[in-house]
């Protein structure tokens, strides 16, 4: 005779301590659940109406420059310290965990064109449109000491930019020409040119460490090596890029900010076509900066917002804006990478949230679960309907609402335009197309 008998184990239910959650268990056969998929995308869909509703990016407003902010430099050891220089000379130090100005000292006659750390964070190079570098202490003087630089180097030519090398004790300085220097050296050790009247930006590459890139009045890009006499290769776009930025993960991309309202990623084996167009500003772009992952960006402009791509997407992922905010000038992704710092032509340092609803303070371990819970819904749900078009949606300010209309306007008659004339001309004069990432770029010089 069989007796078949229930076994259960304790361990399977019951719980150790009063502090632990009670275990549930649970079947996770699909024919016992049929309504799961219905449930999920209702989750998905509060989700993302609740991220919506937790959207406040900005964090704090640094206010103590008495003229625009011109330029950021980042401490690469310390999170909670940034560097920013004005159009009057002065350079401020920040603590962005106080929100203070720890420190402040005019450093130039005219504007502060550019300001860097060392690789260990040691001293801080600051360049002006009095055609010298100064050098800083990065640390703040003895009560009672005056602020002096440690040195000055007089250049021959005038000094738009300044990028610092990674790894080695090189910096670069861009104007009339490129000029390689040594930390220990008040002379150049290199000089670069390619028959280009001003160089305006330069920017080293953070992983090939002896590579690096300058912007042109010309509307040229141009690639330069410094283990070599000449430089390497250039492009030329149809207007002219203000600012560089090399993607900190894929060592041979980098993206441009141009004139005319949009941005530029570029493969550097490959220049006679950018890899994407990044749309949706509507004045001229005039600063970048990668996140230090080198998935996303950050873009400001002449328009008055700020934009984060996705490094792989055209369009933006989000726009953050304000009532008092004027010219964004400049941008700066923390190295943390949940902070941007924008600057701007009325004389304040913004910091924002990059991704607007995220919440900020300790995070318990149940709220970190369920808010991966929620993120990975999102993501499996993003492609609804009704989902993608509340994800999508943002208030935009009213002149820029106006001007993408006509922007829009304008590009629809274009097409309307190549099309009848391809229409209405000989089948022996074809009109070729032309696609969108070939129009912007004129030639490629090697």
């Amino acid at each position: 005779m069989k007796v078949k008998m229930i076994s259960r184990n304790p361990d399977n239910y019951v719980r150790e301590t009063k502090l632990q959650q009670h275990k549930m268990p649970r079947n996770y056969d699909p024919s016992l659940h049929p309504l799961e998929g219905p449930r999920e995308y209702v989750r998905a869909l509060n989700a993302t109406k609740l991220d919506r509703v937790f959207a406040k990016p900005f964090v704090c407003n640094l206010s103590g420059h008495r003229d625009g902010v011109s330029c950021f430099g980042k401490h690469p050891k310390q999170l909670s310290t940034l560097a920013t220089g004005a159009y009057d000379g002065e350079v401020r130090i920040w603590d962005l965990a106080n929100r203070i100005s720890s420190r402040n000292f005019v450093a130039h006659d005219g504007f502060v064109r550019g300001i860097v750390y060392t690789q260990n964070g040691g001293r801080i190079f600051t360049v002006g449109d009095d055609k010298t570098i100064k050098v800083w202490k990065a640390e703040a003087p003895e009560v009672g000491e005056d602020e002096v630089p440690v040195n000055t180097i007089l250049s021959k030519f005038g000094l738009h930019g300044i990028s610092h090398n990674r790894k080695d004790n090189k910096f670069a300085t861009c104007g009339e020409v490129c000029a390689i220097w040594d930390e220990s050296h008040n002379d150049p050790l290199k000089t670069l040119k390619w028959g280009v009247d001003t160089l305006h930006t330069i920017s080293y590459n953070p992983v090939e460490t002896s590579i690096l890139a300058c912007c042109a009045s010309d509307r040229s890009i141009i690639l330069y090596d410094q283990r070599e006499a000449q430089p390497l290769r250039k492009v030329v776009l149809t207007m002219k890029s203000n600012k560089l930025a090399w993607n900190p993960m894929e060592a041979f991309n980098f993206t441009v900010a141009n004139e005319d309202c949009n941005l530029y990623t570029f493969d550097t084996r490959k220049l006679q076509t950018p890899l994407k167009v990044h749309f949706d500003h509507v004045s001229a772009v005039t600063d970048v900066d990668y996140s230090p992952t080198g998935k996303e960006f950050v873009s400001a402009s002449y328009d008055k917002t700020i934009r984060i791509y996705n490094a792989h997407h055209s369009h933006s992922r989000d726009i953050y804006h304000t009532k008092r905010m004027q010219h964004v000038v400049c941008v700066a992704w923390s190295l943390d990478n949940r902070y941007v710092f924008s600057g701007s032509d009325e004389m304040n340092v913004r910091m924002w949230k990059a991704n607007a609803s995220e919440k900020l303070g300790v995070i318990r371990p149940r709220e970190r679960v369920n808010f991966n819970y929620q993120e990975a819904l999102k993501q499996k749900y993003a492609a609804h309907p009704q989902i993608k078009r509340i994800a999508r949606h943002r208030q935009v300010p009213r002149h820029v609402l106006n001007a993408q209309n006509k922007m829009r306007t304008v590009k629809e008659k274009e097409q309307v335009k190549e099309a009848n004339v391809r229409k209405h001309t000989k089948k022996s004069k074809k009109v070729p197309y032309v696609s969108e990432k070939k129009k912007h770029v004129l030639k490629e010089e090697v």
